[in-house]
């Protein structure tokens, strides 16, 4: 895979020369125009901080009250979950989020690479989530008292905790919850605002290159475009400037799953990695170095990408350690979460083709694979090994690093 370095000396805005080593794929800036990161991500225009992603941040909130509300065996409805989905007659608990005209669902598979010309397959993705929340009711709810086996839906022990699974093994909020990761999260970051369509869209180039804000702000409309890719991220940190410090802690979705690839010993540092991209490719903006800009965007498609990989594969084998050890509770609970990720490999975006890591038509056979007779229940280890290797060989790590 194509890896590209940076020098960071000093930035400034004076024209730039890059040549490409054939040989290396290594591409070196000349000092020219050589753009350096802040230590922390915090832009300011006239005494102002130029960072905005609050759209984010509420869409993140909306997001974890809607899939703790899947598991509210006393008060949730298909029509209460369907309304907080697409945030319709007030449905949250938080005021604030009633009186946001944003959604979650409006968001689904809505990136401007991927779905502008697709509407028939955005239309697919954003049904399949419905479908989802309407089966937890339909047919987890009912079965709360029953005792789950082979095409029965109920309870069943996983230690201490107690999970509710459909007829076939599958928890859907755990399934709604971790495809959100790719279906919102991950394709808004790396298909929508750092793509150039968006971040050049119109007359952003000319803009940001003569300082023109946004009207009643202080940013630029492309620096805006990077802080809502930096906000599905990090929206819900307490210090969004050094937002790395608590990365995994501060949200269910990406957030937290960036911080358990960076607890791997196999990946430590990604979350770094990933982080200062972030503030390089947003200072490369005020820089008006859209090259170095475009590079960092491209880390992260690489870098977010594989967060999604690796947890993917390592629910695939947790499930598979789990089944051998008989214990059904925790395999279909690491399987349930390992189908969202798997669904999210959809959303990924390899920066060498500009497509998804695995095809829509990949991630499904997946998903005919999991579900086949009794679904959970009868799934064994070399169903999950194939999968597992499959999606391994696409990323640059092996089964192994991933799945322990």
């Amino acid at each position: 895979m194509k890896k590209l370095l940076y020098t960071a000396l000093a930035i400034t805005t004076i024209a730039f020369t890059s040549c490409e080593n054939d040989d290396d794929n290594t591409i070196t800036i000349s000092e020219e125009n050589v753009v350096t990161a802040p230590a922390t991500y915090s832009f300011e225009r006239d005494g102002e901080s130029t960072v905005s992603f609050s759209g984010q941040t509420t869409r993140i909130l909306m997001a974890q009250e809607l899939v703790s509300a899947m598991s509210d065996f006393d008060n949730a409805t298909v029509q209460s979950l369907s309304a907080m989905f697409a945030n319709e007659n007030s449905p949250f608990e938080n005021e604030d989020l009633n009186a946001s005209d944003k959604s979650v669902k409006s968001k689904v598979a809505a990136s401007q690479d991927y779905f502008s010309g697709d509407a028939a397959g955005s239309a697919q993705i954003r049904a399949f989530f419905d479908a989802q929340l309407a089966a937890q009711i339909n047919e987890v709810f009912p079965a709360q008292m029953t005792q789950a086996e082979s095409g029965v839906a109920g309870q069943i022990a996983d230690g201490t905790s107690t999970r509710y699974v459909n007829g076939k093994g599958f928890e859907y909020n755990q399934i709604f919850g971790k495809s959100l990761i790719g279906g919102l999260m991950l394709d808004q970051t790396l298909n929508n605002y750092l793509g150039t369509a968006v971040l050049d869209a119109g007359t952003n180039r000319q803009d940001n290159d003569n300082n023109v804000v946004v009207d009643g702000t202080v940013y630029t409309d492309m620096e805006h475009k990077w802080d809502e890719a930096f906000g599905y991220l990090y929206g819900n940190a307490p210090d969004a400037a050094n937002a790395n410090v608590t990365i995994g802690n501060d949200d269910d979705f990406l957030n937290k799953y960036v911080g358990r690839v960076e607890g791997d010993e196999d990946f430590a540092g990604i979350s770094q990695v990933i982080f200062d991209a972030f503030k390089l490719g947003r200072a490369a903006i005020v820089a008006k170095n859209y090259e170095v800009r475009d590079a960092q965007a491209a880390i992260l498609r690489e870098k977010l990408s594989e967060v999604i990989g690796v947890r993917a594969v390592y629910y695939l084998q947790q499930g598979k350690i789990a089944i051998e050890a008989g214990d059904m509770g925790a395999a279909f609970h690491d399987l349930s979460e390992g189908f969202g990720f798997i669904y999210s490999l959809q959303f990924t975006r390899n920066p060498d083709t500009d497509a998804p890591y695995l095809s829509g038509q990949e991630v499904q056979g997946f998903i005919t694979l999991l579900n086949q007779g009794n679904g959970l229940w009868d799934v064994d280890s070399g169903t999950l090994d194939l999968i597992s290797n499959t999606i391994a060989d696409r990323f640059d790590f092996t089964v192994a690093q991933a799945g322990s």
